[in-house]
């Protein structure tokens, strides 16, 4: 009983703490803003690996998502200086990420499948922002905002083909976050942008952590 209320600790800290930066933290100090929204970070982080087991800690696998979430929460503090500089740490990340799902894949016909649906929202997506980036004169992004939709694309397949729930969801989710992101700076205002994009960055990133331990025994 006290290991099962113990698994919870985490979860709800990072719920609270998401949570709290989401909706409460003043915005006045950059300093401020930057370590309260990488403390759900540091607590996914520690939900990763506080439920590996021994064997599996250091695992190929478990060290390339641990990387993986490491360089996300470096973007998470340069993107609040320099939209590049966070946008080249979560590319990072995400190659990261989509190296550790590549060693658990199992390729099956209906999983190839869901390759088509990645492809079209992807060259929509990425139609829309190259149209609004020249609009509005940003030319200079075209090609890192082109390079990280691809890179994106494929950590949601390659979470596709591990067949991991969890993993899925979280990159679904991530898709999810990033395309509000863009579409509100670079399109037009989405309402409510801000706590939309951190609920489903902090709730993808969760996901995927807790895919970690169930793709490491696979």
């Amino acid at each position: 009983m006290r290991q099962l209320k113990s698994a919870y600790v985490l979860p709800i800290l990072i719920l609270v703490t998401g949570l709290f930066y989401t909706f409460y933290v003043p915005g006045e100090s950059l300093a401020v803003i930057i370590l309260f929204k990488l403390i759900p970070m540091w607590l996914i982080i520690a939900y990763a690996i506080r439920r590996l087991p021994d064997r599996n800690r250091f695992s190929r696998f478990s060290t390339l998502m641990l990387t993986g979430l490491f360089f996300c929460m470096l973007g998470d503090a340069f993107i609040e200086g320099t939209f590049i500089a966070g946008l080249a740490a979560f590319l990072i990340g995400h190659l990261f990420y989509l190296a550790g799902f590549f060693t658990k894949m199992t390729v099956t016909p209906l999983k190839l499948a869901s390759l088509l649906p990645i492809i079209l929202y992807s060259f929509i997506i990425g139609r829309e922002l190259t149209g609004a980036l020249k609009t509005g004169g940003e030319e200079p992004l075209i090609i890192p905002v082109i390079l990280y939709i691809a890179v994106i694309s494929v950590m949601l397949f390659s979470s596709v083909l591990t067949g991991n729930i969890w993993a899925v969801s979280g990159s679904i989710l991530f898709v999810i976050s990033d395309s509000i992101l863009a579409w509100n700076m670079f399109i037009s205002e989405v309402a409510h942008s801000g706590a939309l994009i951190m609920i489903t960055y902090y709730s993808a990133q969760f996901l995927i952590a807790h895919s970690i331990r169930p793709l490491a025994e696979k």
